[in-house]
């Protein structure tokens, strides 16, 4: 599976941005993708997820102002980010969860994308 991020930049607070995560080669068992962040000094944490049934989950600190969603035909998911503070700044990496085997999974990501989001 690779995974072809894009969308991150600069933006002022209050402002939004879509970032965009494109999947190819084996992508008929991905079960989960989503979105992670690493600010910098800081470790890599969640931000949203949305599994092959549509079941989405986020990071507390970004309900109610980011959705993560997909489309199908596209292999592609979007992470809608409205009402950016500055500490949303971060480098965002997507994520997808493959299949391999019954019960084994296997993660891949793809590049970051930076975001920063200023006063």
């Amino acid at each position: 599976v690779q995974l072809q991020a894009s969308g991150g930049g600069l933006v002022q607070v209050g402002g939004c941005l879509r970032l965009s995560c494109a999947a190819s080669g084996s992508i008929f068992s991905i079960t989960r993708m989503g979105w992670y962040r690493q600010a910098p000094g800081n470790q890599r944490d969640l931000v949203a997820t949305i599994t092959s049934g549509g079941s989405t989950n986020y990071a507390d600190s970004v309900k109610g102002r980011f959705t993560i969603f997909r489309d199908n035909a596209k292999s592609t998911v979007y992470l809608q980010m409205n009402s950016l503070k500055p500490e949303d700044t971060a480098v965002y990496y997507c994520n997808a969860n493959r299949e391999v085997a019954t019960g084994s999974y296997r993660g891949y990501w793809g590049q970051g994308t930076q975001v920063t989001v200023s006063n």
